[in-house]
């Protein structure tokens, strides 16, 4: 992939997205003892970064395929954002949820004109359920994350950011299906002077600091994390960008998310959901290595369920 692929996929999906607002926190700052420059996806359409990546992707296909729709498994950002894509751009799509999937998403998506297929919570009956909709319906299949045209699509918020902030010596994002980091190493490698990627991840599924350190993609046993969004793992198209032009990943415990969101959401007055917070968390964890420098911080997305918040539990 090259810096052009990047710059072609910006301006295609342009008129369809948001270029969302930087914001900072003196405040934060002071505790970080650094400068944090935050990219605020939350304000994206339909509330996270993954809006760019499913326009994107979807802008890709061909005339025929537009006609018999996509498809994707998601019950999360995903299955919103290649709903209301899929919308703008006229495509039907179907999108695959598990049983479990809380109401509030089922209700998202079916808001955004996607066509909800049940399945039962495995991994196995989604992706099942949705090879059936490719054979029956001949709808292109989309993957959340382990997509060129997704990972590109996603790689424009960091660019936004480095365009507005040239001189960031580092950008922290969350890593939970690898689509966002690898985007953003992109991002920094081409349009960065020297800014280095840095992923946050949870403890509790650092399937990706292990894929790093072993070489090879690593699954979890446990999904026992409050950032519902990083329970996925990464995929052989974004894991050799990850591999290459990632510096490292940080791994943060459920207490340090948790109090890096209400930092965001007391100190910045901004709604961010628990995966985004990673980010700010993994810096913190380790500001020791960043005091008096210019860092990026990706918040991916906004998609609190607010009957559910950490705080008060």
């Amino acid at each position: 992939m090259h810096k052009k692929d990047l710059i072609k996929a910006h301006k295609r999906i342009g008129p369809y997205i948001h270029n969302t607002p930087v914001l900072s926190s003196k405040l934060i700052n002071e505790i970080a003892e650094a400068s944090l420059f935050f990219k605020c996806e939350n304000f994206q359409k339909m509330g996270a970064f993954k809006m760019r990546g499913a326009t994107n992707a979807i802008m890709q296909l061909s005339k025929e395929q537009r006609t018999k729709g996509v498809v994707t498994h998601s019950s999360g950002n995903f299955a919103q954002a290649l709903s209301l894509a899929a919308k703008s751009l006229e495509v039907k799509a179907y999108i695959v949820m598990p049983s479990n999937a809380p109401q509030v998403k089922k209700d998202a998506v079916k808001g955004y004109g996607g066509e909800i297929i049940i399945c039962e919570p495995t991994l196995k009956a989604r992706e099942a359920a949705a090879l059936e909709i490719e054979q029956s319906k001949g709808a292109t299949f989309l993957h959340p994350s382990n997509d060129m045209d997704v990972i590109l699509g996603q790689g424009t918020a960091a660019k936004e950011l480095l365009e507005e902030y040239p001189d960031l010596e580092s950008i922290f994002t969350p890593v939970g299906g690898g689509g966002l980091i690898a985007g953003t190493a992109l991002a920094g490698k081409y349009f960065g002077n020297g800014c280095k990627v840095i992923g946050g991840e949870p403890f509790e599924v650092d399937d990706a600091y292990r894929s790093l350190q072993s070489g090879v993609i690593e699954s979890n046993r446990a999904m026992n994390t409050i950032a519902d969004g990083l329970k996925t793992q990464l995929g052989d198209v974004n894991f050799p960008i990850i591999q290459e032009d990632v510096e490292r990943i940080i791994r943060v415990t459920e207490k340090e998310i948790v109090e890096s969101m209400r930092l965001i959401w007391e100190r910045m007055k901004i709604v961010c959901e628990p995966s985004s917070a990673v980010a700010l968390a993994a810096l913190l964890k380790e500001k020791e290595f960043f005091t008096n420098k210019k860092i990026g911080i990706i918040i991916s997305g906004g998609n609190v369920d607010l009957g559910n918040l950490p705080f008060f539990l």
